[in-house]
């Protein structure tokens, strides 16, 4: 009896069994294949559904119909029009810090903040993107995060905004931004550029100008157009201009250059001119004007996470119905501002540099601006608007502030009873959110005290009632937490034993063995009975929640859920017999399977805590280099190099995520990368041609037949790597001196990275001649699409890759050694799963652990840090500038992508090298992927800083999405590595793995 299962021993097999055995093994390949398609379309389903949970979860849309509109009680409004400048991408420090000189970038907003109106900081919330952030302002209210993959459609979800309630809006600026607000609305004039005005290689800042040229050429057509003049001396307006300008050059240019800093003061200069223009044009001091951004920029170029420099923007107010300055006391912070269920905090100090420590400072957040816009022009506020009225801004009577307070307290307590509505009239067991249950009598006892002019008290109860509905539309967002945490969790749980089990059953001994004991004995009626009993329970979750009206989402995750576990119960017969095989087993046994155990759920916490400090990875290659050397030079002498090799690759991969985060640009690094390149694919030519008769080569130096052709297509590959470093040059230097791409450049660099990927398919069939095809035709793509030190990194993964495969190499040679004694038959047993392939054992589970360690090196190495905004938009300018956000995200995707395709040709050489099932392996990489998905769901955030909410979003969907991704990247990769050939089994004694 000997060991070779993933759970324990075989026994050897009669004549007459392997008989029977070779007579089914085709109608077993048949089922295996049709299994196997089943499990991969319910893993993609699977995943693809739950992903979506969290938004159920945590973030479900806010947007809910049917609430009346709550105007002010006003007799006279602060203001007749309203002027509203947003600037997209400006940071608030860039904006209120002095330059190299000690001048203010922004004078004329600077004397307004210190002499006529109010200033602060508007906290925007992740995902810090364009649209999120101009629904928050306009809208006053957060889109959930699912809203930034609906792209740039204009407007896919239909909501309230102040420009739906003003008389008519005037709005002009990116095409990206004004079609959403404005190409459904009736009451609106509008006008965009031309998406080909955005090119990231020019300097943008002409687009602010074009907006204020269009507001310009308005005011002037009207002293000729009497129906427009009437127009614009009607009260209710609101003006709205784009400044798309800091958002480009920020991107292109990152916002420390002179280009991105010049253009705060081109924005400066507009809003001077527009107000004067606009103070000119009316003489009636009845303008407000409000300054603000939708987003910051990180120090990079991006945007989209929580970092401070995303989310902190500035805010600067004057006109009709502002306050004037202030001085500053106690924190230089206004105490007026409510915060939202958030927490945010508005009370990080005013840095000195500022100079504005002497001049109060009213922070908001950013859905605020919405309600104090309504509030100034005597509209309802936005019925789904969130935002609190920021009183520090607001100029009125006490009586108009109380007026004004309890019209957005009655708006947002509007959406709670809407809620609170719909959720009862659904749920057949409903709970009311109980501290508003009785809030009719706090309404009238406001309206008693403001009767009786006791403002303060009204106001206080005022906000006290704002702040519980809050919390109530809160409430009732979450509602349904309790029980699709449940079903998702379930869910997981349930699709992981069924992993497990396929692979016991499929890919190990362990079937064999326990249809040997009896313990497999199959009979349909008790099957039936488990399917029929989980028909009737989804039948009766159905229906219940047809009653109660549940989303579809809501049948899926159930429905997958109960059909996960009838699975399992339907393979009770399976659990009993592993359960009886494990009484039965040794001592000796329960220490391997719980030393494996442990070391695979260190590896998976390693992975899952190195989405927050990737410096866990150079500890652990540092480990690895040297406790893999230690292991291969028990197996083969140190004199081969391979121990030397290992060790080394590793601990040069090793420095990687010591680097910086966010990439320095550095143009040589890249050339040079290309040499580097060039240098390991002629030493790895050599070797292909010059160690096949080496014993510890043999395998991965294999080859069929060599084909003239093959050489001749290897030089092919290494010019067009030269070309692509020339050309990474060449581009970069033209875009930076003419503000350009040059076309002919742009030409051939789509033609060297699109001709290099195809040649690799025509390569030799040996693992090393094929992988090293593979290396060089995915180089110029990725060299072209580097900016600095991850062009280095693409070498050094590549290495590391190699010494992963000399490493099953050479313990697949030491193995081969330890059976040479055993007897024919059992060479035969060994080989079980078709013509090539083995049972897998305990001690090949190191395979799919290793690939989920590179595979994720394979991300974090370039820099990036499982967040949205960790992208370099700079690394496609030489292939496009002109702003197209589907293709530089198709290309940043497809960059990020090239070194997990060498990780995922590594992985499919080494499953043929060691003869274990691919499918097999790719099974288990999806059940350890899986105990890191179901880890980070449960810290998915909704509260707490919006830094840990986008990341907390950020981890659980990048590992989500990995499973799915990862069976498409093996689908793409076996184009490359299918024909790849090892030394027939035939010609070498029988494997087994340590």
């Amino acid at each position: 009896m000997r060991s070779d299962g993933i759970l324990g021993a075989r026994g050897g097999g009669s004549d007459q069994n392997r008989a029977t055995a070779s007579v089914a093994v085709e109608s077993r390949r048949r089922w295996l294949k049709r299994r196997e398609t089943w499990l991969v379309l319910l893993g993609v389903a699977l995943h693809a559904v739950y992903m979506l949970s969290i938004f159920d979860i945590y973030f479900k849309t806010p947007i809910v119909h049917g609430m009346d509109p709550v105007p002010p009680r006003f007799s006279h409004p602060p203001a007749k029009r309203l002027i509203l400048l947003i600037s997209d991408g400006l940071r608030a420090d860039k904006f209120y810090e002095p330059d190299v000189d000690g001048n203010y970038r922004a004078p004329f907003l600077r004397n307004i903040i210190k002499n006529q109106g109010r200033w602060g900081v508007s906290h925007a919330r992740p995902p810090t993107e364009s649209r999120p952030g101009h629904v928050a302002i306009i809208a006053g209210f957060y889109e959930d995060p699912s809203a930034v993959t609906k792209g740039w459609k204009a407007n896919p979800v239909e909501f309230d905004s102040v420009f739906n309630q003003s008389r008519h809006t005037f709005a002009y600026g990116s095409p990206d931004i004004i079609p959403i607000f404005c190409s459904a609305l009736p009451h609106s004039t509008w006008n965009s550029y031309p998406h080909e005005y955005e090119d990231f290689a020019t300097d943008a800042s002409f687009l602010d100008e074009w907006s204020f040229d269009q507001f310009e050429s308005l005011l002037n057509r009207s002293h000729h157009d009497p129906k427009l003049k009437e127009l614009l001396h009607q009260d209710k307006l609101v003006f709205f201009l784009h400044l798309l300008g800091c958002d480009s050059n920020g991107h292109a240019h990152r916002p420390f250059s002179s280009i991105y800093l010049n253009n705060v003061k081109v924005v400066d200069k507009i809003a001077e001119r527009v107000y004067h223009l606009l103070e000119d044009y009316y003489r009636d001091n009845r303008t407000s004007y409000i300054f603000t951004a939708d987003h910051g920029m990180s120090d990079k170029g991006s945007h989209g996470d929580g970092h401070p420099t995303n989310t902190d923007t500035p805010l600067v107010a004057w006109g009709a119905g502002i306050k004037y300055p202030r001085p500053a006391t106690g924190h230089s912070h206004s105490d007026s501002v409510a915060s939202f269920v958030d927490k945010h905090a508005h009370d990080m100090p005013t840095p000195y540099d500022w100079g504005l420590n002497r001049v109060e400072r009213v922070d908001v957040n950013q859905a605020d601006i919405a309600p104090l816009m309504s509030t100034l022009l005597g509209l309802p506020g936005p019925v789904n608007s969130v935002g609190n009225l920021p009183l520090g801004f607001m100029k009125c009577l006490v009586a108009e502030e109380v007026e004004a307070v309890l019209a957005n307290t009655k708006q947002i307590l509007n959406q709670l009873l809407r809620k609170s509505h719909i959720k009862m009239s659904n749920s057949l067991f409903f709970k009311p959110f109980k501290p508003l249950v009785d809030h009719s009598s706090s309404l009238s006892q406001i309206d008693e005290l403001i009767s009786a002019k006791r403002y303060e008290a009204a106001m206080k109860l005022a906000v006290d009632l704002r702040n519980l509905s809050l919390e109530g539309v809160h409430y009732f967002q979450t509602y349904d937490w309790l029980m699709l945490m449940t079903v998702i969790t379930l869910g997981y749980t349930g699709w992981m034993i069924v992993l497990a089990l396929h692979v016991l059953q499929c890919y190990s001994s362990l079937s064999g063995d326990l249809s040997r004991k009896g313990n497999l004995s199959v009979q349909k009626k008790d099957s039936r009975k488990v399917y029929l009993s989980g028909c009737l329970l989804m039948a009766i979750l159905t229906v219940l929640n047809l009653m109660e009206h549940s989303p579809p989402l809501y049948h899926a995750y159930i429905g997958m859920t109960v059909f996960l576990w009838t699975q399992i119960f339907s393979e009770y017969r399976l659990i009993r017999g592993l359960w009886i095989y494990l009484r039965e087993r040794k001592a000796g046994y329960f220490i391997k399977l719980l030393f494996a155990a442990a070391v695979s759920i260190v590896i998976v916490e390693l992975l899952v805590h190195s989405f927050t400090e990737r410096k866990l990875y150079t500890w652990f290659f540092l480990i690895a280099g040297f406790v893999s050397s230690v292991l291969l030079h028990i197996s083969i002498p140190w004199r081969s190099g391979i121990p030397v090799f290992v060790c080394i690759s590793c601990w040069f991969l090793s420095v990687f995520t010591l680097m910086p985060a966010e990439i320095p640009d550095n143009n040589n690094l890249v050339v040079m990368s290309g040499a580097i390149i060039i240098v390991i694919s002629l030493a790895a030519k050599w070797l292909d041609t010059h160690a096949e008769g080496n014993k510890f080569w043999q395998s991965i130096t294999f080859h069929e037949s060599r084909k003239p052709m093959w050489s001749k297509l290897y030089f092919i590959q290494i010019i067009l790597v030269g070309v692509s470093s020339v050309m990474v040059s060449l581009s970069t230097k033209h875009r930076t001196q003419n503000q350009e791409l040059h076309s002919s450049h742009q030409f051939i660099n789509w033609l060297v990275a699109g001709s290099s990927m195809v040649l690799p398919l025509f390569s030799g069939n040996g693992i090393l001649s094929r992988l090293s095809s593979i290396f060089l035709g995915f180089a110029p793509p990725f060299l072209l699409l580097s900016i600095g030190y991850e062009a280095v990194f693409y070498s050094a993964l590549a290495v590391v890759l190699m010494a992963w495969i000399l490493f099953e190499n050479a313990s697949h040679h030491s193995s081969k050694a330890k059976d040479s004694s055993l007897s024919e038959e059992n060479r035969e047993e060994h080989v079980t799963i078709g013509s090539e392939e083995r049972y897998l054992q305990l001690s090949d589970v190191r395979i799919p652990l290793i690939f989920m360690v590179l595979f994720n090196v394979a991300f974090f190495g370039t820099g990036n840090f499982a967040s949205i905004a960790s992208f370099e938009i700079s690394s496609v300018y030489r292939f496009i500038t002109i702003f197209s956000p589907f293709l530089m995200a198709a290309l940043l995707i497809f960059k990020l992508f090239i070194p997990f395709m060498l990780v995922i040709c590594a992985f499919s050489a080494i499953t043929k090298l060691v003869r274990v099932p691919r499918l097999g392996c790719y099974f288990l990489v999806i059940l350890f992927s899986d105990i890191m998905t179901i880890h980070f769901f449960f810290l998915v955030k909704n509260t707490g800083s919006w830094m840990e909410i986008g990341n907390s979003i950020s981890h659980f969907g990048i590992v989500s999405a990995q499973v799915v991704f990862v069976l498409l990247l093996f689908a793409l990769t076996n184009l490359y590595t299918r024909t790849i050939r090892v030394k027939p089994l035939s010609t070498s004694p029988s494997l087994k793995t340590l």
